[in-house]
C-alpha cells in the first residue's frame, strides 16, 4: 500500500480543461483546473507564516494562476487530504513542523477534510492557534 507521501509525489499532473458537466457549482464548458497534489502542496507552502486562506480562496487563486475559471472542488478535496496526510506522516516520522507543508493555514473546522485526519486534527488545530489563525 502506498504511503501518503508516495501519493503526494505520484499524482497525475494537473489539467486545465472544460468542465464536462454542471457539477459542484461549476458550469459545463467553464475552463476548469483539475489540480495535482504537487501544485496544491507548493501553493500552500507559499502562504506566509501567520496568514490563513480559506479553501474557496485557494481554489480561486489556483484557478487564476493556471489560467482557468474554476478549480474542481471535488478534486481539491482529494488533493488537500493527500497533502495533509503526507504532512502528518512526515511529522510522525520525526520531521519538525517548521519544515513541512503548513496545511493548518488552509484547513479549519469548516473543511470536511479536517474531520478525516483522526489524531492529526489536533496537530493542525494546535498550529492554527500557535499562528493565531
Amino acid at each position: 500500500m502506498k504511503s501518503w507521501t508516495d501519493k503526494l509525489h505520484a499524482g497525475r499532473p494537473h489539467q486545465v480543461k472544460p468542465a464536462p458537466i454542471d457539477i459542484a457549482g461549476m458550469k459545463r464548458g467553464q475552463i476548469m483546473l483539475v489540480p495535482s497534489p504537487q501544485i496544491v502542496d507548493a501553493f500552500i507552502r507559499a502562504i506566509p507564516q501567520g496568514q490563513g486562506m480559506d479553501v474557496p480562496m485557494l481554489r480561486r487563486r489556483l484557478a487564476r494562476k493556471y489560467k482557468a475559471e474554476v478549480t474542481c472542488p471535488i478534486t481539491m478535496g482529494f488533493q488537500l487530504r493527500i497533502v495533509a496526510e503526507a504532512m502528518l506522516e512526515a511529522h510522525a516520522n520525526g520531521a519538525p513542523l517548521k519544515n513541512l507543508t503548513p496545511v493548518w493555514r488552509v484547513l479549519d473546522e469548516s473543511v470536511p477534510v479536517l474531520g478525516r485526519l483522526g489524531a492529526g486534527k489536533t496537530v493542525i488545530l494546535a498550529q492554527r492557534r500557535a499562528e493565531k489563525l
